[in-house]
């Protein structure tokens, strides 16, 4: 006998599934959730300004900056590759590509 698959909106209220990994504000360190993506962002050190434009849109605190001031390659641990790194950077120093 085989199990009816349900879909959610139509067969399962969102009150009905699990939770994911994240479900308070300020916890997305204790979950590396860089797996989620299917494109990544590269960055071009030799392009980079260091402008750090980069550094304050990054809703996953994925690029570092270290004790220097400079900012370093991504953390892609964290990182989404939600491309709003690559859309701010006025020098074209960031290209997303897909996740191999």
């Amino acid at each position: 006998m085989s199990k009816k698959l349900s879909v959610p909106g139509v067969d399962v209220s969102w009150k009905d599934i699990t939770p994911g990994g994240i479900v308070e504000a300020g916890t997305c360190r204790e979950f590396k959730t860089g797996d989620w993506r299917s494109v990544k962002p590269v960055w071009k050190q030799d392009a980079c300004k260091q402008c750090l434009l980069c550094f304050p849109v990054c809703p996953d605190s994925s690029i570092p900056i270290n004790k220097d001031g400079k900012r370093e390659d991504f953390d892609y641990d964290y990182c989404k590759g939600c491309g709003v790194c690559a859309n701010v950077c006025p020098f074209h120093a960031i290209d997303m590509v897909d996740e191999d």
